[in-house]
């Protein structure tokens, strides 16, 4: 009977549910057979109750033998006490209880899970392998100090990015590194494996997810068209290059004064950067007499200009600089357009731009002035797109930590509360694609980031990623910054005509001959003030009003706000 279900010939893991019940089926059939035989004499050979009980002692038997056999294997396979990284566990469903048994399954994993915690009340009395479930998210800290883990792993795939980054939080606060299991349809498979334990995505640390913009659906615009990106080799421009290049225009235009970066863009499109083709411009939008030469030639057809200067404390010292760069030569690139009758032109702009008190973010309202006034003189679109602090773009704050973080010297933090606004570079990209097919002739298109996320505790979180705990430095506010940024002025009316995510304002104008004779009569410090002074704004007033939408789109709705706070 145990040759025919194959009981001798490892159909089963030893130990296992499947294998205790092959052996039960076996030793039932086994006792039935013996059973009736001893029933047909009419003098039983033994007691009746003899094949039933030897049965049960037979199961037990056999079973019990298996289970131990098993018991002992698992326990020599575990991982070493002394060495792995003891493991809490956040989520007792079915991925954290499979997770569970992976750690525990490997002696060379060098994960030991010595707790579990869910918010499911159903559960608390749950344990897996040994492994109890001791508490809720809020008991991470108590948890953490009394089973002496290292290591908070996340296999809780319902919890919104905000309870995500609290999680992430209270972990790192605990002196726990923090990791995440993706979600099974990114592992396209139904069991987990230690290797698809990642590090936490930044975008989950910030308590926000990525605004879906579906771009090409609206990005035929840039098919078979000649498209010229300023500041092409910067952090933002070297990636709109890379998205512009998916969609087939018929020419990209790269310029940047910077030669290296320049090098780095092309080669990060084509594999190659000989450096000796016509779509690489090397060139200074400060140079009004090159550029309108450039563009007459070239007659690009949109125009990306993302080239500008934007350290706001190293502006703060050198506002002569700022004019020149942010304010002339956005000029300069918008007279060239309108000489190349270009049909589309966004303008990347901060927000910083709204309600300045830098020097950065005047010269950039007056870049976006200088949009609208464009937008007025010319038949084709003229937009400005504003987002907040760019993650991984050339001197974010994100990537000084993380250097400061690497070389082990502490973190400098301007203040404790300070709060800041984030986005992706892909992100933000794809917004300024998105704004050149939505927006109107001098609008600025904002989107919406969620909540602002206070420096202090990305710093913290970040550290919790990189294991590496160091002193926060608090250096105080500097000239220029602000302790909260805002997305919209407090005289700007935003209306959300098309995209739910997505704020469409108006922009005054500005005409650049007044701002160039202010700017020669009391210098580029006082206009830079002068020509951003907003004028007293009404009470906040919200309305909720419908709007058509353009003909490109399909509306849902649109809110007004006008805010004096």
């Amino acid at each position: 009977m145990g040759l025919a279900l194959q009981v001798y010939r490892g159909r089963h893991c030893v130990g296992t549910l499947d294998d205790a019940l092959t052996v039960a089926t076996v030793a039932s059939l086994v006792g039935l057979v013996v059973f009736g035989t001893n029933m047909v004499p009419a003098s039983p050979w033994v007691p009746r109750s003899v094949p039933v009980v030897a049965t049960f002692v037979m199961v037990a038997l056999a079973v019990g033998a298996r289970t131990a056999v098993r018991l002992r294997r698992e326990r020599d396979g575990r991982p070493d006490k002394s060495s792995a990284r003891r493991v809490i566990v956040f989520g007792a469903g079915t991925e954290g209880q499979q997770l569970i048994r992976t750690m525990l399954s490997d002696p060379g994993s060098n994960y030991l899970p010595v707790a579990l915690l869910d918010d499911d009340p159903d559960v608390r009395l749950r344990r897996v392998l040994g492994v109890a479930v001791r508490g809720t998210r809020a008991d991470v800290a108590r948890v953490a100090e009394a089973a002496h883990a290292d290591l908070l792993v996340i296999a809780h795939h319902s919890l919104d990015a905000t309870a995500v980054r609290d999680l992430a939080l209270a972990a790192t606060e605990a002196g726990l590194s923090v990791q995440v299991l993706p979600p099974l349809t990114e592992r396209l498979r139904s069991w987990s494996r230690l290797s698809d334990l990642q590090d936490l995505d930044i975008n989950a640390l910030l308590g926000r997810r990525p605004v879906e913009i579906d771009v090409a659906a609206i990005a035929g615009y840039l098919g078979g068209r000649r498209v010229l990106v300023t500041g092409a080799g910067g952090s933002i421009g070297s990636e709109l290059c890379r998205q512009i290049h998916t969609f087939g225009p018929s020419e990209l235009l790269m310029l940047d004064r910077d030669e290296s970066a320049l090098h780095a863009t092309q080669l990060s499109i084509y594999g190659t950067a000989l450096l000796d083709t016509p779509d690489v411009i090397l060139a200074d939008i400060r140079d009004a007499a090159t550029l309108c030469r450039l563009f007459v030639e070239l007659r690009p057809d949109v125009v990306f200009h993302a080239a500008a200067l934007k350290h706001l404390p190293l502006l703060e010292q050198y506002p002569g600089e700022a004019w020149e760069t942010n304010v002339c030569g956005t000029d300069h690139v918008l007279r060239a357009a309108q000489l190349a009758s270009v049909d589309r032109f966004v303008n990347i702009s901060t927000d910083k731009a709204a309600d300045p008190i830098s020097v950065l973010g005047r010269s950039k309202r007056i870049g976006e002035r200088l949009v609208a006034q464009m937008a007025t003189e010319s038949e084709g679109t003229y937009l400005s797109v504003r987002f907040g602090n760019v993650l991984g773009s050339r001197g974010s704050v994100l990537t000084t930590f993380a250097d400061q973080i690497a070389n082990g010297t502490p973190v400098t933090v301007t203040h404790p509360d300070v709060t800041r606004f984030f986005m992706t570079i892909p992100e933000a990209v794809q917004l300024v694609i998105y704004a050149a097919a939505i927006g109107a002739p001098g609008e600025a298109l904002v989107l919406d980031m969620g909540a602002p996320v206070r420096i202090a505790d990305v710093a913290r979180q970040l550290m919790g990623l990189a294991g590496k705990p160091t002193e926060i430095v608090y250096t105080g506010l500097r000239d220029g910054e602000k302790l909260h940024e805002e997305l919209l002025g407090r005289l700007e009316v935003a209306r959300r005509p098309i995209h739910p995510a997505i704020s469409h304002i108006d922009v005054p104008t500005l005409d650049p001959d007044v701002a160039r004779a202010r700017a020669s009569a009391v210098g580029a410090a006082r206009a830079l003030s002068e020509l951003t002074t907003p004028r007293p704004a009404p009470d906040r007033l919200l309305v909720e009003e419908p709007v058509p939408a353009p003909a490109t789109a399909t509306p849902v709705g649109e809110t007004i706000e006008r805010s004096a706070s």
